[in-house]
């Protein structure tokens, strides 16, 4: 008996059932004939969008090249930066570990003085030394002195893009007497030159622009431009 009232139970919760699904196919029908559009639950747009920006963020912050095209393009060679390197470390262009930098070639640059076939570093004078880490009024000289005598033509050293002026230390004021000069490889501050533009770009051999006079302030100096790598390395090997 217990049997027969559980299979008649289960029948008719299955006709029920039957009967809830055609009244929705029903209803879903009729709305269909009368045009109304039937929308379909989406994800959050928005949620959508902030996932992938994050996602986008996170391979960013992380990302390194896929390949050594950006250093071989330029005769660089990847390798780890505890190797030497002949010319100058270049971070952030070479796939792989972090230690792997692009060690590019140590290609002299032209001379910037015209009218010099080669650029000559200043020796010491009553003023100092013009020697990379030199010592001179107690501190670190951190760039290099490439003779040049007074209202003398400066000469771009390599093709590359002039990046404004730029300025430094003079007593309690600053002093903007140079300009940066950059390409894919190099980027360097020349100062105690007066630029023809600040903007723009140049091509090696390039007028420039011309020494600024230090005779008229520092009689008896050896007149100079003074080259300053952006990232504070020593310049001699491009010189």
């Amino acid at each position: 008996m217990l049997m027969k009232f559980s299979l008649i139970f289960l029948f008719l919760a299955c006709l029920f059932l039957v009967g809830i699904c055609l009244e929705n196919d029903k209803k879903t029908t009729k709305r269909k004939e009368q045009g109304e559009e039937i929308k379909i639950p989406q994800p959050d747009k928005r949620l959508t969008v902030i996932g992938k920006a994050r996602e986008a963020l996170n391979w960013t912050r992380g990302a390194k090249p896929r390949n050594d095209m950006g250093c071989t393009s330029i005769g660089g060679i990847c390798q780890r930066n505890t190797y030497i390197c002949q010319g100058r470390y270049l971070k952030d262009k070479c796939r792989g570990e972090k230690s792997r930098w692009c060690c590019t070639p140590a290609t002299a640059w032209s001379a910037l003085c015209a009218g010099s076939h080669h650029n000559r570093a200043r020796a010491c004078d009553s003023y100092g030394c013009g020697g990379f880490n030199s010592r001179s009024d107690g501190r670190i000289h951190k760039g290099i002195d490439i003779v040049c005598g007074d209202y003398g033509i400066i000469n771009a050293p390599f093709t590359g893009n002039l990046g404004g002026p730029v300025g430094r230390a003079a007593g309690d004021s600053v002093q903007y007497d140079g300009v940066k000069l950059y390409n894919k490889v190099h980027c360097v501050k020349i100062f105690n030159i007066r630029p023809y533009v600040y903007f723009g770009s140049v091509v090696q051999g390039e007028a420039m622009g011309y020494l600024l006079p230090l005779q008229e302030h520092f009689s008896g100096i050896t007149s100079h431009l003074e080259l300053q790598m952006c990232d504070g390395s020593d310049p001699s090997p491009f010189i």
